[in-house]
């Protein structure tokens, strides 16, 4: 049992003007951490407590599929070399140098040094399968450090990686993972979904993001309430309503004037037609990677094509031009097209054949397959085409699927008759089928049954633990307003505060310590208020560390009666003193016992 008389809980009145989210104000108010510098904090007592209960969550759920390593925050050079990812990672990886020019860096995630011990160790098919995993500390040289705990530079994380013999192995694997992170977040108190995502710069066939919906989130999430769609904005995909085509003046491309208009807005108006006929010419240069620099050069022109109602989403396109993406300038364009901007269109552009082949990348998005008559770009300034017919007029490299989905679109499962729901949210967790990028690339190789040596397939799958606790206060601070929160018993920093509302009062005191003491005995997490403060302000620093349940030792003890407020349900009720202890266990209990917020998939 704590006394909080003989805590350093250095509670604020209000939150420091530069925090902007929800739980970046209430970590601080809250005395949970304290800023040392630009996405650097530290984590002061109460803080620390939830963490640890966060990471004995995971790590209990995480031994039973798994082994836990500790593997250097400090890396050499090469083993980041032999990945290709020291190139790749760029400004966003800490780099350094020791005292003899040896090139170091603090590593962002250790796919890298899990391959090296498998490479080094790892003989023989009867190894496998093995799921190796740590929880510590990762650096990130984060451009904008912000929100909180959201966006630091330095993070703690759990990271696992598992070494399979075949496919059917890495399936099993990495379902195991899949049902570890849902107990680990359902434990944890949290309404989450599971969502496709984009395996980005760790590469890989597959991977799955565990999300909470928040105002504070910086990924945009699509899911369909009826049938559990759900995908990040980079994966997800929708069905459309059939449009029905212009009706074609001309069996081929038509020019017409549209002096000065360049927008589709601008010249749908001037047109008389909508956005959904018109065709959007879209214009980027990829900056490719090292090893494709001999085959297509150092950067290639990518050219897409959109409805004109549509957004691109430039990680499905980066994902197909096989580089970073930049717009292209003035004079490049130009040299493309043989245009300025606004009139940009299709006709006698010369698509690459394949998208391996050199040549401009051109890519069709798939709204507009089967389509015909649109309204284009004439690459003529002053000019648009009418009777625009994709395949017809102009053959891209590929048809894909490169645009964001909208809110209220009908959801792409068969059958459903659902729609889509857009909404902010953080990313707690990610699940990564990484195939064989880093133990081909690493040159790791085991013996199969065949006496044949051959290359072990990888998976990764990390949690973020400070974002468990951060989408946690901000599930809750959503739900009251933004003034306060309430942790799930398995994370708050205590479980239970028995506040005595006046120290001063011999009966009060000794009814609050027997509280105390029953609940100590039974096992709940509690944290005694002997401080000699107004009742009031005891209240407000309750509610204020997020402990889920208070029981307010007042003048209602001269009746045997204490105050048991239960924050999670919003509900308060007298029970006995000598009764307080027993119904308080029993509630916490049934919380740990379940899920108290709903899942889904």
């Amino acid at each position: 049992m704590h006394r909080w008389s003989q805590l350093f809980v250095p509670t604020l009145r209000e939150a420091p003007a530069d925090a902007e989210v929800a739980s970046h104000k209430l970590l601080l108010r809250a005395g949970y951490v304290r800023q040392l510098g630009a996405g650097i904090y530290s984590y002061l007592f109460l803080g620390n407590r939830s963490v640890n209960k966060i990471v004995r969550i995971v790590r209990e759920e995480m031994d039973k599929i798994g082994q836990e390593f500790l593997l250097p925050a400090l890396n050499p050079r090469e083993v980041w070399d032999a990945s290709g990812r020291w190139a790749v990672m760029g400004d966003n990886m800490f780099r350094l140098k020791d005292r003899k020019g040896a090139e170091l860096c603090l590593a962002m995630t250790h796919e890298e040094v899990m391959t090296d011990i498998a490479r080094k160790e790892l003989r023989s098919y009867k190894q496998l399968p093995q799921i190796w995993y740590q929880i510590q500390t990762k650096f990130r040289d984060e451009p904008r450090p912000k929100s909180g705990l959201l966006r630091v530079r330095q993070f703690l994380m759990k990271d696992a990686y598992s070494f399979d013999i075949d496919e059917a192995g890495l399936d099993l694997s990495y379902n195991k993972h899949d049902a570890a992170y849902r107990t680990i977040f359902s434990r944890c108190g949290l309404s989450f979904l599971a969502v496709e995502a984009d395996s980005g710069a760790m590469g890989g066939s597959a991977s799955q993001e565990f999300m909470v919906y928040t105002d504070a989130g910086e990924d945009l999430i699509a899911s369909c309430p009826v049938c559990r769609y759900a995908a990040n904005l980079e994966k997800a995909t929708s069905a459309l309503a059939p449009v029905a085509d212009l009706p074609a003046t001309a069996d081929a491309p038509e020019r017409v004037a549209t002096p000065g208009q360049r927008t589709i807005e601008e010249v749908g108006s001037f047109l008389g037609t909508e956005p959904v006929h018109q065709l959007k010419t879209m214009a980027y240069m990829a900056e490719l990677p090292e090893a494709d620099h001999a085959k297509l050069g150092k950067a290639r022109a990518v050219i897409v094509y959109l409805r004109g109602d549509h957004s691109l989403n430039e990680a499905k396109l980066s994902a197909l031009a096989g580089g970073e993406l930049r717009p292209m300038t003035a004079e490049e364009i130009v040299a493309t097209f043989n245009a300025p901007a606004g009139y940009l269109g299709p006709i006698g552009i010369q698509a690459a054949p394949h998208p391996r082949k050199p040549g401009a990348l051109v890519v069709l998005d798939k709204a507009l397959e089967g389509r015909g008559n649109l309204i284009a770009g004439a690459n003529l300034e002053d000019y648009h085409l009418r009777n625009v017919t994709p395949m017809r007029d102009f053959k891209p490299t590929l048809v894909a699927d490169v645009r964001n989905v909208a809110e209220g679109e009908a959801c792409p499962t068969a059958g459903c008759a659902g729609t889509l729901r857009l909404g902010k949210a953080v990313e707690i967790g990610h699940i990564f089928k990484l195939g064989y990028k880093y133990s081909k690339s690493m040159g790791a190789s085991v013996l199969n049954r065949d006496g044949k040596e051959v290359t072990p397939i990888m998976g990764s799958y990390g949690i973020g633990i400070e974002r468990i606790l951060t989408a946690a206060i901000e599930s809750s601070a959503a739900a009251s307003g933004g003034a306060s929160y309430a942790l799930h018993p398995a994370i708050a920093p205590f479980q239970a505060v028995v506040t005595i509302t006046n120290i001063g009062e011999a009966a009060l005191l000794a009814a609050g310590e027997q509280v105390a003491q029953a609940l100590h005995a039974a096992g709940v997490d509690v944290l005694l208020d002997d401080r000699d403060e107004r009742a009031g302000v005891k209240f407000k620093d309750a509610d204020l560390i997020g402990v889920p349940y208070r029981v307010n030792i007042g003048r209602g003890v001269a009746e045997g009666k204490v105050e048991l407020v239960d924050r999670l349900q919003g509900s308060t009720q007298e029970v006995a003193l000598g009764e307080a202890a027993g119904v308080l266990h029993t509630l916490v209990q049934a919380a740990l016992a379940g899920t108290s917020t709903p899942q889904r998939t």
